[in-house]
């Protein structure tokens, strides 16, 4: 009986730590969320900001893992190179045993201010004071956890039968190493496992080893959480494992030594397993550090790129469709949507590469317009065959789908032709906009963005309201280019460095993205023209 009051005591320690970890790190994201995404998707143009980013990100949000959820997914969208994603998961883990090291170094004192602190702000309206309240009384629940373990474990400590069982796991280090790894997996969290090994009192060698099996544990929760998703993420969450692996096949050998350093070592009293979380993620960081293009190659070559699927054209553009009309129509507009899809990708791109100043995600622009073409023209050669059995709807109905896609492919020439040399331009020359031109271009981006997803929702659903709506965005599209260029022209007149170096490319930016939203609003056009809402001219009459 006492046995299973002291496993109930030790579960509730663990899930107060976990439930505290959630809270701060629920909080830094209601605070620092759209901050710490920017921070980390911009922040790794070199390997040190790479670093720095990684370790940041987790230090706020208290999750190596979450970090590597968000690396994985800025990868997968081209947004971090693979080899600096690789680098920013290096700092992450060394983010991961520095909170270790802070929860762990003595400030148990702090609990009821931290508590007190957090319930106040916790109150306020804005999201950065409550956020950050909320992440106070996790800190505080964390701390507190700290205590209840220790209570915990205080009989286990005097059991003969712990005892037994750590003497058996001395003698068996990849036992050890294994159980703690499935106790990291279970947890989701390496950090959780460090503390309940800090709470044990056991044999050094055997603390090092277990330290060593939580932070394997810790790289396969992020392997598992992207499964799903493309290669690329898969590939980063794949080389954090295999790095942790590579490690600690390498320090186990060595955990007798290195327990005999650190303890040697004058620390702060923090606790071994601390000290050899903290010590193994320093170490790791800096044998790896130098080879990170290296662990992409080899990811990439235990994972290699999925076969790829045949064409959507080809699977929707079946010749034997074009009998049935109606099925044929069907399926071009489910293609036509399909290409819609590709050109919005592509203004993600122009514009993550415009954020970064960096021309990577150019690459994927230029091999998407050629998509874009190709089948653009499947559907126009699919249409020309469409059999004599349709009636004049019908061909109405092919002429509005043939518009649609045409103009897709125009948008697609202006974003690789036009966006994508000045975009360039901007990255070779480094130059930086003044902050307000760049939020007056960012702003458009983002509009026209959503005036693509709002042109193929009316395309599908032939919506008058919707159609009208978007005739509106055009003109309040035409309003802010309107008065970007009037601000820019007046930042040039006070003499603004920054605006005077932009000043051509502010211009031609606002020009192409200009011209892209007329092109998406064209597909209102013919809606709005048969329920006689267009009037042929926008000229006054004399």
């Amino acid at each position: 009986m006492q046995s299973l009051s002291v496993m109930f005591q030790l579960a509730g320690a663990v899930a107060l730590l976990l439930f505290g970890l959630g809270l701060v790190r629920d909080g830094m994201v209601r605070a620092f969320g759209v901050r710490l995404k920017m921070a980390l998707g911009r922040g790794t143009r070199t390997g040190l900001r790479a670093f720095v980013s990684g370790l940041v990100a987790t230090l706020g949000l208290q999750s190596s893992t979450a970090t590597a959820l968000m690396t994985a997914s800025f990868v997968d969208r081209g947004m971090i190179r693979p080899r600096m994603a690789q680098i920013v998961l290096l700092g992450a883990n060394l983010g991961t045993a520095l909170t270790a090291w802070i929860v762990a170094s003595g400030i148990e004192a702090l609990v009821p201010v931290l508590l007190l602190a957090g319930y106040a702000m916790r109150g306020q309206s804005r999201r950065g004071w409550s956020g950050g309240g909320l992440a106070l009384i996790g800190i505080a629940l964390m701390l507190l956890s700290l205590g209840l373990l220790g209570h915990a474990t205080e009989p286990l400590r005097e059991s003969a039968a712990m005892a037994a069982f750590l003497a058996m796991l001395g003698n068996a280090w990849p036992v050890a190493l294994a159980i703690a790894a499935g106790l990291a997996v279970i947890c989701s969290s390496s950090l959780a496992v460090v503390m309940l090994v800090l709470s044990l009192a056991m044999d050094p060698a055997l603390t090092v080893v277990l330290v060593l099996g939580a932070n394997l544990g810790g790289a396969i929760p992020p392997v598992l959480a992207t499964a799903g998703q493309g290669i690329a993420a898969r590939r980063v969450a794949l080389g954090n494992l295999v790095v942790r692996a590579v490690g600690c096949l390498v320090a186990l050998p060595l955990a007798g030594q290195a327990a005999q350093v650190l303890t040697a070592v004058p620390l702060p009293e923090t606790g071994l397993a601390v000290e050899a979380h903290l010590a193994f993620n320093l170490a790791l960081a800096a044998a790896i550090w130098p080879f990170s293009a290296l662990v992409t190659r080899l990811t990439g070559l235990i994972l290699r790129e999925d076969e790829t699927p045949p064409p959507i054209e080809a699977q929707l553009l079946d010749g034997q469709a074009l009998d049935t009309p109606a099925v044929a129509l069907a399926r071009a507009s489910r293609a036509a949507l399909a290409i819609g899809d590709v050109v919005e990708r592509m203004l993600q791109q122009a514009r993550t590469a415009f954020a970064r100043g960096d021309d990577a995600p150019l690459a994927e622009v230029s091999v998407l317009e050629e998509r874009v073409d190709r089948m653009q023209q499947e559907v126009k050669s699919f249409l020309s065959r469409l059999g004599r059995e349709a009636g004049e709807d019908e061909r109405r109905q092919a002429i509005t789908i043939l518009d649609y896609v045409i103009n897709l492919e125009h948008v697609g020439d202006i974003i690789d032709k036009g966006l994508g040399p000045e975009i360039r331009k901007k990255a070779a020359l480094a130059l930086r906009f003044s902050d307000e031109g760049y939020r007056e271009l960012d702003g458009l981006f983002l509009m026209t963005i959503e005036n693509l997803r709002l042109a193929q929702t009316v395309f599908m659903t032939r919506d008058r309201d919707l159609a009208r709506q978007l005739m509106e965005e055009k003109v309040e599209i035409r309003r802010l280019e309107r008065m970007s260029a009037q601000r820019h022209l007046m930042r040039l007149r006070e003499g603004r460095a920054d605006s005077q170096q932009t000043s051509s490319l502010h211009l031609d930016i606002l020009r192409d993205l200009k011209r892209v939203n007329a092109h998406i609003v064209s597909v209102a056009h013919p809606i709005l023209d048969e329920a006689d809402l267009l009037i042929e001219s926008r000229l006054k009459r004399g």
